[in-house]
């Protein structure tokens, strides 16, 4: 059985729907989704970045076609299930699509290397929506109440001196299993360190938890929260290492 698996979306949607990839696994198995996300696919024999395979002409240039999408036996799809345009161009292949929202059911877990851990914390302050973020003045007012040197993560382009950046999610993922404990917003990042057994705490403010918070017993969600409450989440005792361990290969 040759399986594609075709997944859209951000990066923490598309880490949230980790779990629903794998267990899709045939004994050929091919992922497209946005490159950014394409590192943090482990478990895939072939992985392409979606903008590369020309999908999004399908539906949309009369006569588009994909010859590679002919060689599989079954395709699962979260891209295009709401366009009717190309659910049609499509119709003759063995397509089975998904909604894309909300995310399914399972925890998200990306293999890293046995890291041991060390003495830092990371705190990235930052979001998709300005209206996800947490003012910067109260991470920093964090900062500086932690008994534990704190190391600040940025995007290639968000604007914060002295962060550390990656351009690769997967070495990024690594580096954050790495640490003792990890804050952040509502956002990518945030589900990535939960997926990779960092102890996680997450700020919310504008969306649901219910739906959209990381997954797993490690991780603490708290809505619009005060400093002196971020500050005493990231020093309880059931943050202890030996309960919360990085997810090893």
């Amino acid at each position: 059985m040759r399986r594609l698996l075709i997944r859209p979306g951000a990066i923490g949607d598309f880490i949230l729907s980790l779990p629903a990839l794998e267990a899709a696994k045939a004994d050929y198995t091919e992922v497209w989704a946005p490159r950014p996300v394409v590192p943090l696919v482990r478990f895939a024999d072939r992985t392409r970045a979606l903008i590369d395979t020309g999908i999004e002409r399908l539906g949309v240039i009369e006569d588009a076609r994909i010859p590679e999408l002919e060689a599989f036996d079954s395709i699962y799809s979260w891209y295009g299930s709401n366009r009717e345009e190309f659910r049609d161009a499509v119709r003759h292949l063995p397509f089975t699509f998904f909604p894309a929202l909300p995310p399914p059911p399972g925890e998200p877990r990306i293999p890293v290397p046995a890291y041991p851990k060390e003495n830092f914390a990371i705190i990235h302050p930052f979001a998709s929506r300005i209206s996800k973020r947490w003012p910067l003045e109260n991470f920093r007012s964090v900062a500086r109440q932690l008994r534990m040197p704190v190391q600040w993560c940025a995007g290639p382009e968000e604007q914060l001196d002295q962060a550390v950046r990656f351009d690769d999610l997967y070495q990024l993922g690594c580096w954050i299993a790495k640490a003792r404990v990890y804050l952040g917003n509502d956002s990518g990042i945030s589900h990535l360190a939960a997926a990779v057994g960092t102890p996680v705490v997450v700020i919310f403010l504008d969306s649901d938890p219910l739906v959209w918070a990381p997954r797993g017993s490690h991780v603490k969600v708290l809505e619009r929260p005060a400093v002196a409450e971020v500050v005493k989440s990231l020093s309880q005792t059931d943050f202890d290492l030996v309960k919360t361990k990085s997810y090893r290969r």
